[in-house]
């Protein structure tokens, strides 16, 4: 595993462990049915990604993974053009305390489970279109962008 994490996508490039981070992230997309390739109208507006590189680390402080994750670079949308509401779906704190605590209450057993790709499950309203990510370009259709089906 490599032990550093890559400011820019050309460094990690260079590094199979995060080629292969890369790519287990884009499969994901893949078998989520995240996205489209399409031949993008010429009126549409196109966004492109950010990518953070993390290592994932034991106890010790050993690297025992590296994750990367793709973000579509949304900030530059215009409210009422781009989109109408924004919506984020994440547990409040006090919804887990009062999960819990019913769950104590009524002897239940709590299991916890990290869902890998839970924000991949959103629908979405609007046409998005997003750039092929650097170094995963398709050698087929270059010029082609994807259609985002669901959020990411």
């Amino acid at each position: 595993m490599s032990k550093i994490e890559p400011k820019i996508i050309d460094i990690a490039l260079k590094h199979s462990d995060w080629v292969q981070a890369m790519q287990d992230e884009l499969n994901e997309f893949e078998r989520n049915k995240v996205w489209r390739l399409i031949p993008t109208p010429p009126e549409a507006s196109v966004f492109w990604f950010e990518i953070g590189f993390r290592n994932m680390l034991d106890k010790e402080g050993n690297v025992i993974r590296n994750k990367v994750r793709l973000v579509v670079k949304g900030y530059c949308q215009e409210e009422g053009i781009d989109y109408e509401e924004t919506f984020t779906p994440i547990a409040r704190w006090e919804s887990v305390c009062i999960f819990l605590a019913y769950a104590a209450h009524k002897n239940f057993e709590v299991f916890q489970m990290d869902v890998k790709c839970a924000f991949l499950n959103g629908e979405l309203e609007e046409t998005f279109y997003v750039e092929q990510p650097l170094g995963f370009i398709n050698e087929k259709y270059p010029n082609h962008y994807y259609i985002l089906d669901k959020a990411v």
